[in-house]
């Protein structure tokens, strides 16, 4: 009788282990998403898994740690490699990814296509591959893609594609691209328009506009020494919008102590202008969505 009691006991534990476990997150990208040349390249990397053994933590760490603090359980994986978009994950690394997920966040090549910049062809094309397999194992997978920023090597020096034209520009573009593969992928939920809040930060007065000048006082760079990569400073802003995006989750609330801020040694008026750059741009796309009469989906 008592051998009875004890299995079933054990039986009842684990299925409430099964029913509470945590939802899985993969992150598929390039630099843009493991965090080249700044310190949260290999931050708490304990805390994700990195499905290269690369011991990357990125902007995946950052995340699991904001929602963490938010009382949020995820489980976190990555997939990531050097300069590459969607085509190279589809064509060299579907075995590593190709599983059930409940979210997936894709990140493509920062110009959208390495050789020919603008043209969002590749992109839309492997969205939709990637995105139907991921629903194949999970028809109820959350899919979003990241638009990231402008980079001010393309905007500044004469060689750049975005020469001439305002900061903003660049990220306009890459948010349209990212805007017609999601309308090409039905299983993408949206798109997390984080060059956009790039934009913002840089309106609001937060950050400099261009690095090539140098950083005017009481302003903070977005971006790394080659002005193409995100600083510490950006990547810490794009978790915050896939934090945000994900779920639905104001940034704001992490507040001026935040840990990962602290620990990368953000000043508290830096952290509260990241976190509200965040919360603006993540509540401008709502009111466009209900504006449009589109569902808001989180």
């Amino acid at each position: 009788m008592r051998g009875r009691f004890t299995l079933a006991f054990l039986a009842t534990l684990a299925l409430s282990g099964a029913a509470q476990a945590a939802e899985t997150v993969l992150f598929v990208g390039n630099s843009y998403i493991f965090g080249a040349l700044s310190a949260v390249h290999y931050y708490r990397n304990d805390s994700v898994t990195d499905l290269n053994a690369e011991r990357v933590g990125g902007v995946p760490a950052l995340f699991k740690l904001f929602a963490r603090e938010a009382g949020r359980d995820y489980d976190v994986s990555l997939e990531t490699a050097p300069g590459v978009g969607l085509d190279y994950h589809y064509a060299n690394k579907l075995a590593l990814i190709d599983r059930r997920w409940d979210h997936v966040i894709l990140q493509g090549y920062s110009t959208l296509d390495r050789d020919k910049p603008g043209d969002p062809a590749s992109l839309v094309k492997y969205t939709a591959l990637l995105s139907s397999g991921f629903a194949a194992k999970n028809p109820a997978v959350d899919i979003r893609l990241v638009a990231t920023w402008s980079r001010p090597d393309q905007t500044y020096p004469a060689t750049g594609h975005w020469t001439g034209q305002p900061i903003e520009a660049m990220a306009k573009d890459v948010r349209a691209g990212c805007d017609l593969a999601a309308q090409g992928a039905p299983q993408v939920r949206g798109v997390i328009p984080v060059g956009e809040a790039f934009s913002r930060a840089i309106v609001s007065g937060l950050a400099d506009p261009n690095p090539y000048d140098g950083t005017a006082p009481n302003q903070i760079d977005l971006w790394a020494w080659d002005h193409y990569h995100a600083s510490a400073y950006g990547y810490y802003l794009e978790a915050l919008m896939v934090f945000g995006s994900l779920t639905g989750v104001d940034p704001q609330t992490l507040g001026a102590n935040e840990t990962a801020a602290m620990e990368l040694g953000f000043s508290p008026a830096q952290t509260i202008g990241l976190q509200k750059a965040a919360h603006d741009q993540l509540t401008a796309e709502e009111a466009l969505k209900l504006a449009s009469g589109s569902p808001v989906k989180r």
